[in-house]
């Protein structure tokens, strides 16, 4: 096996935590602020969803969704009124990292593995930010590697260093584990009412379909599909492909996702195009 520090260090193979890090500044722009609490009224913005529990039940007012009208106290009173539900969720962020072989790869500046991984940096220290909590499990050829989720910028650090250490290994000993696996353990790892996204190839999801509507049945689940350069734009003339001694030349097409991106959206899952 090949060590470490044998690994080809260009920009865009070998994945380094500095570049995640500083990420961070990229995320916190001028305009974005992060709440000093998280109690209900710190933040100016509308919370997701609704729980089940019955807050109050009050006068209608213009701006109320209507769909919220109480009948029986509406036909009592005489006056519309609206039931106020306490929300429910949980500002919890996994993130899954598909380091398996295929990600292993690219035509362009970068592998994918390493634009999936600055995606999902983008996504933590988002999450991070706001105050909310982050959560990391990587799929490699060594395995399973998880994070647990905490709050602040200690814990997005400590997972764009896991990131980097773990593209390591994958680059050391490329293989595809089970993204089923991966997949039912971050049911474990992301409460219900978070958010789980995943960096992965088209195709990648495939082979765990039920697993990861599973996933999305009670959590916001994005499938991110990181796109090579050559399935934007696919080359011109001719490509040689070469395994072992075998080689032939192939023309190649920019792929139609428009079929994968409906199924993804059919198991309940958000599907995102990431381009080069």
């Amino acid at each position: 096996m090949v060590a470490i520090a044998g690994l080809p260090d260009s920009p865009g193979i070998r994945l380094h935590d500095t570049e995640l890090l500083a990420l961070r500044d990229e995320m916190a722009g001028p305009q974005r602020l992060r709440p000093a609490t998280r109690r209900p009224g710190a933040t100016p913005a509308r919370l997701e969803g609704a729980g089940m529990d019955l807050r109050e039940i009050r006068a209608y007012v213009v701006g109320d969704d209507p769909r919220r009208l109480d009948p029986a106290a509406t036909a009592r009173t005489g006056q519309p009124h609206i039931r106020s539900l306490h929300e429910d969720r949980d500002d919890t962020t996994l993130l899954i990292a598909d380091f398996r072989e295929p990600m292993l790869w690219g035509t362009g500046t970068s592998l994918r593995s390493v634009r999936g991984a600055r995606y999902l940096a983008r996504a933590g220290w988002q999450a991070a930010l706001r105050g909310g909590s982050v959560a990391m499990l990587a799929l490699s050829g060594g395995g399973l590697a998880e994070m647990p989720p905490a709050t602040g910028g200690a814990q997005m650090a400590a997972i764009c260093r896991l990131l980097a250490h773990h593209h390591d290994r994958a680059l050391l000993s490329p293989a595809s584990p089970s993204l089923t696996e991966a997949l039912s353990h971050a049911a474990r790892l992301a409460p219900a009412g978070g958010r789980v996204v995943l960096a992965t190839l088209p195709g990648g999801w495939q082979s765990a379909q039920a697993a990861l509507a599973r996933l999305a049945r009670r959590r916001a689940v994005t499938v991110a599909l990181i796109l090579d350069e050559a399935e934007v734009q696919a080359p011109r003339t001719t490509v040689a492909i070469r395994q072992g001694a075998g080689s032939r030349l192939v023309r190649l097409s920019v792929p139609d996702l428009s079929a994968e991106i409906g199924r993804i959206e059919a198991l309940g899952a958000r599907p995102v195009e990431i381009t080069p």
